[in-house]
């Protein structure tokens, strides 16, 4: 599976020489239009300039010029504009002000340095929401938020491309931003010194010079030396006990996620999805139980009636930005298996035109890659890389999937047993030592590609768990031990409130004798830190406590607004 299919690049000082390109390098990128990739150009210039001056333009499946403003796709003529050009007033005043070199572009203004000054000054005086960007001695002014970034994320998701898959090369100021945004960033030899710092490899060569050595490792091997280096974009799992986070990579490995029912499956899996989400990655979630319906960030297909059709599926998934849980409660049982093995190879294809889904995530692994599924039409193992198979029984999954797992991870009771399964599953003999037991929230992590022994860290908790929990402690049954409990200060009264609305709704009650003794005590900061384990809450209550000139119905009402800040209660 190809990993980087686009290809993105900077004209002045990185693809051209003195504003021209030389024949070595149009002969590299022939190379490496013919290997299916999609080629972008990115540039300051406007788009006349550039097309007049670098005449295989058409060469590129889109153009990102005037600094990320406006998008033009040559093989249909469209343009697009992300941007309005700034007021005529505006320019008015750059010419009144004597302001030489300008260029007015569809979207851009811009000048050279030393007219920087004037710009801004003018920028101010006219009190205009525009940003001004640096390029050497250029300066460019743009709609606020607008970059070349921007203006690639749009021509990659015009053609269905994600920025994950993408590889971008650059030497200035006004790079850094698109080169951030790609998998994979380069900078020329001749790239200014912060550039260098921040790309993932530096070419040996300048110029086009460079831009050809990346093409030549791009058609070789796809960049795969730079694999084990390309740390940027890692997803976090969690944290061991030297407070060292612990990352899976985002590329190329599989997970196997595998124990007890109830030992924090989906817990992790709900935190590895949601941070996928964050960082861009397009996942595609085979939820068999129907265990994931409210994770943000995914549009879920499917119910206990109607099982997701395909069509609808990868329509959905034709957008980059989007994810999908696929849900299969309307797929019986023993016809799981053969569901799955008829929407595999769909979803494969597709990761092999647009390198899409990124990842996927298979719950019940063991009832849909069963021991006995015979994978013989798809090609192994990079087909099946960017996996995570969550299963109670790894010894009941299919060997040719379970061979591609270089990550296993046990949770819950027995995590001894677990590995065990594995390794006996797929021929491999069991690390040592393997602890008998975990404590709470902890899981056993094994990085088979790696020397280190298994070992244990604290999972990383999914937002979604941390609101459920948020929502318990508003409106759910705290136990006795856990409530708070109004008394007075002669213990006449013995409320209790087992949770945060009944708590605001009693502080509204009570006489100011009983508020200000609980509050006087600092019983309030103690409870949400304690049982309700916020530390912000109790930081605020704490101080509100600490204020002895507030009356009783003041301190209640501030106590109560924190409150609803952070858990928007009902009225």
């Amino acid at each position: 599976m190809t990993r980087y299919l686009a290809f993105a690049t900077d004209y002045d000082g990185t693809l051209a020489t003195d504003g021209r390109v030389g024949e070595q390098t149009l002969d590299a990128l022939k190379r490496l239009r013919e290997t299916g990739r999609k080629l972008f150009l990115v540039t300051g210039r406007h788009l006349d300039d550039v097309t007049e001056v670098f005449p295989q333009v058409d060469w590129f499946d889109g153009v990102v010029a005037e600094n990320g403003a406006l998008v033009y796709f040559p093989a249909t003529r469209e343009e697009l504009l992300l941007g309005d050009r700034p007021p005529e007033a505006f320019i008015q005043a750059l010419r009144d002000r004597q302001v030489e070199s300008l260029g007015i572009g569809k979207v851009i203004v811009s000048t050279w340095h030393p007219h920087e000054t004037a710009v801004l000054e003018t920028i101010r005086d006219l009190g205009l929401e525009l940003q001004v960007i640096f390029n050497k001695g250029a300066v460019m002014v743009l709609p606020s938020g607008i970059n070349k970034a921007v203006g690639l994320n749009a021509a990659l998701t015009h053609l269905g491309l994600s920025p994950h898959n993408a590889v971008a090369i650059g030497d200035a100021e006004n790079d850094h931003a698109f080169l951030e945004t790609c998998e994979f960033s380069v900078a020329v030899a001749n790239a200014l010194p912060m550039v260098k710092e921040r790309a993932d490899w530096v070419t040996p060569s300048s110029r086009g010079a460079g831009v050809v050595e990346l093409i030549n490792k791009l058609v070789s091997s796809d960049l795969e030396e730079f694999a084990v280096s390309q740390t940027r974009h890692q997803i976090l799992l969690g944290t061991k006990a030297d407070k060292s986070e612990v990352y899976m990579p985002a590329y190329g490995s599989s997970l196997l996620l595998a124990g007890t029912s109830g030992g924090g499956k989906s817990t992790l899996a709900t935190g590895i999805v949601e941070r996928l989400a964050e960082e861009g990655y397009q996942f595609a979630l085979i939820d068999p139980e129907g265990d994931y319906e409210s994770l943000e960030g995914a549009v879920v297909l499917g119910d206990s009636r109607q099982p997701p059709n395909t069509t609808e599926i990868l329509t959905l998934l034709d957008k980059p930005d989007r994810n999908v849980i696929i849900n299969l409660l309307g797929v019986k049982l023993e016809e799981r298996p053969a569901y799955f093995a008829g929407l595999l190879p769909s979803l494969l294809e597709m990761r092999s035109r647009t390198g899409r889904p990124h990842w996927l995530i298979v719950d019940e692994a063991h009832h849909l890659l069963p021991a006995s599924w015979n994978p013989a039409s798809i090609t192994m193992p990079q087909a099946l890389s960017n996996m995570v198979l969550i299963t109670v029984h790894p010894d009941r999954v299919a060997v040719p999937a379970l061979l591609l797992a270089n990550v296993a991870i046990a949770v819950g009771q027995a995590p001894h047993e677990t590995i065990t399964a594995f390794c006996n599953a797929v021929g491999h003999c069991p690390p040592d030592p393997l602890p008998d037991r975990l404590e709470e929230r902890e899981v056993l992590a094994w990085f088979r590609q790696t020397e280190e022994p298994p070992f244990r860290f604290q999972v990383a908790p999914p937002k979604t768990e941390r609101r459920r929990h948020m929502r318990n402690y508003a409106e759910g049954e705290l136990g006795e031990d856990k409530s708070f409990y109004f008394r007075g200060p002669e213990a006449k009264l013995n409320l209790r409130a087992q949770n945060l609305i009944t708590f605001t709704q009693m502080a509204a009650g009570v006489d100011e004798d009983t508020w200000l003794y609980h509050l006087q005590r600092q019983d309030y900061s103690r409870w949400f830190q304690e049982a309700i384990k916020d530390e912000t809450l109790a930081e605020e209550a704490a101080e509100i406590e600490g204020m002895s000139d507030l009356s009783a119905t003041e301190s209640r009402d501030r106590i109560k607004s924190a409150i609803n800040r952070r858990y928007t209660l009902p009225a």
